[in-house]
């Protein structure tokens, strides 16, 4: 065959160049769905940060709420580290000029 190196290189580089254009459209919607998301997260915070997450940990802790009711977000160790991860994703992309 006729320029087989030519040939095997440019069907590579057009693997990388598919899977390349693929993910990056991917991240951008991602991206701009967690930009969206900010405001939520500082609701999230504040409630985390005022005395109403204060207020529903002590109903939980005396049994004041539903049984069947999901309650992830009275884990202080899990609503921190969501925090504190958003924080971080925030710097990386104030780092690399997204945010």
């Amino acid at each position: 065959m006729k320029n087989k190196k030519a040939v095997e290189r440019i069907n590579s580089m057009e693997e990388i160049f598919d899977r390349s254009s693929e993910l990056i459209a991917r991240l951008e919607e991602q991206i701009s769905e967690f930009e969206r998301l900010q405001s939520d997260i500082q609701k999230l915070e504040a409630y985390y940060t005022g005395k109403d997450w204060k207020n529903d940990l002590r109903l939980d802790e005396t049994g004041g709420l539903p049984e069947g009711l999901k309650r992830g977000v009275l884990s202080e160790d899990g609503i921190y580290d969501l925090l504190e991860k958003n924080k971080e994703l925030l710097s990386r992309l104030k780092e690399d000029g997204q945010a």
